[in-house]
């Protein structure tokens, strides 16, 4: 047995996310950490990095349009608890609210903000370890423009205080150590010194910031964990949010191409938060990705399509110019071209939509052909309603399925046709009017329309309004 010492295991953690503020910079009626970032909630990307860190508690401190906020964020993490701020005093002030829901924890805490998204689980890990030798640490960064963030004062024993920048001196002010916000430490030991916190600063506010000088002044030690400036970037405008959906989608990119993924003009594909897709996928121009979709290895996407909440199976081949829906699920080979939208339905390897077709609500079978124009007609204005297809089937273009209806295996049905009524196994469906001629009735008409419009207007012959 080895006698070496063994590292510490990290203590519990607890997470608090304060997501209170109104953002009115953004000039909205949106709460601030709602606004969409890469598909999903700005506040969703900070959830989702929380949950990968399993924390044993995960509370969001709501303000501003609480209700929308919570309902986002239950969403996106069901396991949340909330606490209110109802009045907007400070930080340390939100992060005291959510001392009932922290009630009983005993190890870290630590705090985060709605409206930063990009702190790496990585980052917070170094700060869970810095721990070990601090009793309190600060997430900060280097600043090519320090600007207005506050300052962080270090001293031969690690971080002495935060000053804001409304409360710096010029000399605290030219230091470029800046705060992001993000604090760990101690549950309990945080929430004893937030109660020491008072509010005599320019702004009269309650600041978290505060707690690493009372810290120190109790004899405790404060650390700095420091990370890349862009990973600190917080949301307070559009220009701000511009350059976080611009920042994330360059780093999406990147991650595409290096795990196999061809895109033939990166610059113009948008991923989601969640975007998957497998190596050896092609993605064209001028695709959009929404939240939920899943790409496997070997498909094509073509250019100018659009998905949201899909999976496209492995040799399958989407557009260009097509539209996947939530609930589309497409088998391996499956092939849906041009001005084509699905939306939840499934169609089975190797079937075939090829243009100008709109499937919804509907199950397509292995190897079946729908012709061009066609609709599952599966809407009464009340109620969606089921279309099957079965394997092999051929629909004729311009075919409406009127939902529910049953199409059998190797049936076929006539082009123009509009089916109301299942069809049988290897039958044919023919469902339209017989044709009438009527000879010489067109020109007819068209001379009696030609001289009532005369009549109107006292001119005779073309004009623009013709052809």
């Amino acid at each position: 047995m080895s006698l070496a010492p063994q590292p510490l295991a990290p203590h519990p953690l607890a997470i608090v996310i304060l997501a209170a503020g109104q953002g009115s910079r953004m000039n909205s009626d949106l709460p601030k950490v709602l606004h969409p970032l890469a598909g999903v909630p700005l506040i969703a990307h900070v959830l989702r990095m929380a949950q990968g860190l399993e924390p044993a508690r995960l509370v969001v401190v709501t303000g501003h349009g609480a209700e929308a906020v919570e309902r986002a964020v239950a969403e996106h993490a069901p396991e949340a608890v909330f606490a209110h701020q109802a009045e907007q005093k400070g930080t340390a002030h939100a992060v005291a609210q959510a001392r009932n829901a922290l009630a009983g924890f005993e190890g870290d805490l630590l705090v985060l903000y709605g409206d930063t998204p990009f702190v790496r689980a990585e980052t917070v890990q170094a700060m869970q370890a810095a721990r070990a030798d601090h009793a309190l640490v600060v997430l900060g960064f280097q600043a090519a423009d320090p600007g207005r963030y506050g300052r962080l004062v270090t001293d031969g024993e690690g971080l002495e205080r935060i000053v804001e920048f409304k409360d710096a001196s010029p000399e605290e002010r030219a230091i470029t150590l800046c705060n992001s916000g993000v604090l760990c430490g101690g549950a309990g030991q945080i929430m004893g010194l937030i109660d020491a916190v008072g509010n005599a600063n320019a702004a009269g506010e309650y600041y978290l910031t505060d707690t690493v000088a009372l810290a120190r002044a109790k004899g405790l030690s404060a650390g700095v964990v420091r990370c890349d400036e862009g990973e600190t970037l917080g949301i307070n405008t559009r220009a701000e949010l511009a350059l976080a959906e611009a920042g994330f989608q360059a780093r999406a990119r990147v991650e595409a191409l290096e795990s196999g993924v061809t895109l033939t003009a990166p610059e113009t594909v948008f991923m989601a938060l969640d975007t998957m897709i497998g190596r050896d996928a092609v993605i064209g121009p001028n695709v959009v990705f929404g939240p939920g979709v899943t790409v496997e290895t070997g498909a094509e996407i073509r250019a100018f399509c659009h998905l949201e909440g899909c999976h496209v199976s492995r040799g399958a081949v989407v557009g260009p110019f097509a539209r996947l829906r939530p609930g589309a699920e497409l088998a391996e080979d499956v092939r849906v071209g041009n001005f084509v939208e699905i939306k939840n339905a499934v169609l089975d390897e190797g079937a075939k939509v090829n243009h100008l077709s709109y499937i919804g609500d509907a199950s397509v079978g292995e190897g079946a052909n729908i012709g061009a124009g066609t609709v599952t007609c599966n809407y009464d204005g009340v109620m969606k309603h089921h279309t099957t297809i079965g394997a092999r089937a051929f629909i004729g273009s311009d075919t409406m399925l009127v939902a529910p209806v049953r199409v059998g295996a190797e049936a076929m049905t006539g082009s123009g046709s509009v089916i109301t009524e299942d069809v049988p196994e290897g039958a044919l469906a023919l469902g339209r009017a017989a044709q009438v001629v009527k000879p010489e009735l067109a020109r007819r008409l068209m001379a009696r329309l030609k001289a009532v419009k005369a009549s109107k207007t006292g001119k005779g012959g073309r004009d623009q309004g013709e052809g």
